[in-house]
């Protein structure tokens, strides 16, 4: 069983490979100065901080957190992830050995983002986040443009 900083050093090495596989310039911060990001993608000149985190699986679902614990005084503090603090929220699930990537529209104001794999079985299709329109690979292509 890994620990949550083993997963998450799992995730961050996963996304920065893949990242890298797909032509991205991929930067580390130099200190751990508190900044809410954990790796710097360049862009065509432009510079993303992205959060990296580990996604599980849930039947038919990966489910991506939008924030972040930690032990505090009063108890557990969460708090949740800003466009003002990060400009994608990176995922990495080992069920399915891929890498998803969420913009501030899907993720803000939000604990959890849910990608579907498969069809619901109620047949549901309005409000579905389908998983293959937020592969890391798809939305690197997207955000580069044409």
């Amino acid at each position: 069983m890994l620990t949550t900083d083993q997963k998450g050093a799992a995730a961050e090495a996963a996304i920065a490979a893949t990242a890298v596989k797909l032509g991205v310039d991929v930067y580390l911060p130099m200190f751990d100065s508190g900044a809410r990001y954990d790796l710097i993608f360049e862009l065509d000149g432009r510079l993303l901080r992205v959060q990296c985190k580990w996604a599980r699986r849930v039947g038919d679902v990966v489910l991506v957190r939008c924030y972040s614990c930690r032990r505090a005084s009063e108890g557990m503090r969460v708090r949740r992830y800003t466009r003002d603090e990060v400009d994608l929220i990176a995922a990495y699930c080992p069920d399915v050995d891929s890498c998803f990537a969420l913009e501030p529209e899907l993720f803000v104001g939000r604990r959890v983002v849910h990608l579907r794999l498969a069809p619901s079985r109620n047949q549901q299709r309005a409000g579905i986040n389908w998983a293959a329109e937020y592969e890391l690979g798809a939305k690197l292509e997207a955000l580069l443009g044409p």
